[in-house]
């Protein structure tokens, strides 16, 4: 069974994650999912991401297999919750998970699931004990990756401009 285990990437793995990024865009293309459709993540977005080291790499048996971004504070796109709310409060203190993804390569392996995972304890590790997600409503996949790791749907955020509708979904940790 290969090595398998999350680290912070370094500016070494941008040309792999950027590449992750991209085959993750055209994926959701080809399933008629409107999301990461209109620019964002830009390369620019990544090299930020890596820049300020809240990229997070899975890496399988030397690949880089995977990426997420791992923000930590307040997320202004998590400000104003529609239909819901969040557990603590639109200002407490939560990490969130962003631009996730698996190289088209290691597909179909539950890889998106070791991802979450890593990125869950790696949150628990810092001290945070909130623990929050978004995702496209027609991202099905995605909805069921998140569910499938304790995530709870707590209402509606709207992310970039124009104003795009995402399910927003959190997880308590103890």
């Amino acid at each position: 069974m290969p090595a398998t285990y999350l680290r912070l990437a370094t500016n070494a793995d941008l040309t792999a994650i950027t590449t992750i990024i991209h085959e993750a865009k055209g994926f959701l293309a080809e399933q008629h999912v409107d999301q990461w459709q209109h620019g964002y993540p830009s390369d620019d977005d990544l090299a930020f991401d890596l820049q300020n080291g809240i990229t997070y790499v899975l890496v399988v048996d030397g690949e880089i297999a995977g990426t997420a971004a791992l923000h930590q504070g307040i997320d202004p796109n998590y400000l104003e919750i529609e239909d819901g709310e969040w557990a603590n409060g639109v200002h407490d203190r939560y990490t969130a998970i962003h631009r996730i993804a698996v190289s088209s390569t290691f597909r179909g392996q539950a890889l998106s699931d070791k991802l979450i995972s890593g990125l869950i304890t790696i949150s628990g590790v810092l001290g945070y004990k909130d623990v929050r997600i978004d995702t496209h409503p027609d991202n099905k996949g995605m909805q069921h990756v998140i569910t499938k790791n304790g995530f709870t749907r707590r209402g509606i955020i709207y992310m970039h401009e124009p104003r795009e509708p995402r399910y927003a979904y959190q997880l308590l940790i103890k």
